[in-house]
């Protein structure tokens, strides 16, 4: 239980630190997981610069992502307040469906474009393949994920969303991976 408290109080002491070494650490853990599955050996997504710029386009996403939460939570009450959102909305599950599916319709997007910049800049290349699959994983991973995310005390909040970066990087691994069964 010690464990648990000195992670409660890490998160709550430095908010901003915190969500950066977990994106850091976690969503760059992710990349290396669906690479490595992909080309089905350990493989690193770039050479040893490109992760370290990698795990720092991850914490400055971890900060985005801090500031985000934080920011819808806010726009989601205030639709509450002005009775936009129907009042089942404003506490339990009601409330962590709502901020979630505020938050990956209106702030998901944008988050993920702007990590793909940063990911094309790193990489030196300028590919936006792929980013309209990723827009639709707001829909069918994000939502359900974030609403569990949102259940959670806020302490636990940021850490469950950078282990889920790590699920979904195993489950486009995967996807990817699979060897096709149509002809070509």
């Amino acid at each position: 239980m010690a464990g648990m408290e000195r992670y409660i109080e890490w998160v709550t002491h430095f908010p901003l630190l915190s969500a950066a070494a977990q994106f850091g650490l976690l969503g760059t853990l992710g990349e290396i997981l669906s690479c490595s599955i992909i080309r089905r050996h350990a493989s690193l997504p770039g050479n040893w610069l490109q992760i370290v710029f990698k795990i720092l386009a991850w914490a400055l996403l971890g900060i985005v992502i801090k500031y985000g939460f934080a920011g819808m939570k806010g726009f989601t009450r205030a639709l509450l307040d002005h009775q936009m959102l129907p009042a089942i909305c404003a506490t339990g599950f009601g409330w962590a469906v709502a901020v979630s599916v505020l938050t990956n319709t209106f702030f998901g997007p944008q988050m993920m474009f702007f990590h793909r910049l940063e990911d094309n800049f790193i990489m030196q290349e300028w590919n936006f393949t792929g980013l309209t699959r990723a827009w639709w994983t707001l829909l069918w991973f994000w939502i359900p994920a974030h609403t569990i995310t949102f259940s959670l005390p806020i302490e636990y909040q940021i850490g469950l969303a950078a282990v889920w970066s790590v699920v979904l990087g195993l489950i486009l691994g995967l996807a990817k991976g699979r060897p096709s069964t149509t002809a070509s």
